[in-house]
């Protein structure tokens, strides 16, 4: 599955576009990381539970919006964005979605 940020692909020609395909995942952070991230603050820096957690969040989404492209069928996900929302105090959402089309070399 390809997947790309941009609208097209070099060397390849969309010959079916599908539609929207997405994926979500919904996170909430943990009591003892928001006690070492309290910590953290007081000394600056990076905060690598966060981060961690962020980035597994991301590739849950991704996942979940490629099975929803191969489910239709696609094999490349154009125009793909990410958004993030605070839903409550200590949860937050991340979104992925894209545009799910088949390619074929031109």
């Amino acid at each position: 599955m390809i997947i790309a940020s941009s609208p097209q692909i070099a060397g390849k020609r969309i010959v079916k576009t599908f539609g929207v395909v997405r994926g979500n995942t919904i996170r909430v952070r943990h009591l003892g990381k928001d006690i070492l991230a309290g910590l953290k603050t007081l000394v600056g820096g990076e905060i690598q539970e966060y981060t961690k957690l962020m980035a597994e969040a991301r590739d849950q989404a991704v996942d979940r919006m490629l099975e929803d492209a191969e489910a239709l069928g696609a094999n490349a996900v154009l125009d793909v964005r990410f958004s993030t929302s605070f839903l409550m105090q200590s949860a937050a959402e991340i979104l992925v979605y894209g545009t799910a089309v088949i390619v074929e070399d031109e």
